[in-house]
């Protein structure tokens, strides 16, 4: 099942998405499907006569996986971890699909990375790894906006993986996925830029769920990203990014200045 969120009439709504890519239709839900459930109404709108916007905004947090990837630890001249490195995104860096992300002035380095991203759907605290299926509401696509020059001069990674707009996500939450072997790839201005699969993770989505819990009480809506896969590179104002997740779809984004 499919998930939005999305504006029309100038009101903020939920809906299951239904039909085939460029024809969907968007099925009214009664409320917040992570508080209420999933509660159709019988009221339907065109994708097309809508807005997407971000399929959840975190209350809580964004936890975010490093150099899960062993060949974008590589090119980043950095080895693969023994255990996920973890850090965290404000839930006030989430943008949606489409929208436009305007870059920091202080900033003249930044790169996108495509991922994977997990929704979590209730309150859960040390889950282990063969119970993470009940606590995953779904999955979604997300970009990893970072300020590669901030990154390797601050030391912490707050500014250059935090700053407003910096996590898109969308363009709306499978709920039902196999994440074994997805392919995740980026393109710039419709260029391929990474190509790569969820099974060659170096920490896979049921390892990554059970090891944030260890550390964090997990609440409903908060979001996981799982890491990037080779192909990072910086892009500037006026470029396009896309990420496509396969059985997600494609999350869309417009830099500006």
């Amino acid at each position: 099942m499919r998930i939005a969120r999305f504006t029309h009439d100038n009101e903020i709504h939920y809906g299951t998405v239904h039909g085939e890519p460029g024809d969907e239709t968007l099925q009214y839900l009664t409320g917040d499907p992570l508080y209420v459930g999933v509660q159709e109404l019988d009221r339907t709108v065109d994708v097309a006569d809508a807005r997407l916007l971000a399929p959840v905004i975190p209350r809580s947090k964004i936890v975010c996986v490093g150099r899960n990837y062993a060949d974008h630890a590589r090119e980043m001249g950095n080895e693969v971890p023994s255990r996920p490195m973890l850090f965290f995104k404000p839930n006030t860096a989430v943008s949606g699909p489409g929208d436009p992300v305007t870059l920091p002035t202080w900033t003249e380095e930044v790169s996108y990375e495509a991922e994977l991203a997990v929704v979590i759907g209730r309150m859960c605290k040390d889950v282990p790894v063969e119970r993470v299926p009940e606590a995953v509401f779904g999955y979604t696509a997300a970009n990893d906006l970072t300020a590669r020059d901030v990154q390797r001069t601050d030391g912490q990674w707050a500014r250059a993986k935090g700053f407003d707009g910096a996590c898109p996500l969308g363009p709306w939450i499978e709920t039902e996925l196999d994440t074994s072997a997805l392919s995740v790839r980026s393109s710039v201005n419709g260029e391929l830029k990474q190509d790569g699969s969820t099974q060659d993770m170096v920490f896979d989505v049921p390892t990554l769920v059970s090891y944030v819990s260890e550390a964090f009480t997990l609440l409903p809506g908060d979001v996981i990203l799982t890491g990037t896969p080779a192909g990072v590179g910086t892009v500037d104002d006026g470029d396009r990014l896309s990420v496509d997740i396969e059985g997600i779809g494609e999350l869309t984004t417009v830099l500006r200045r």
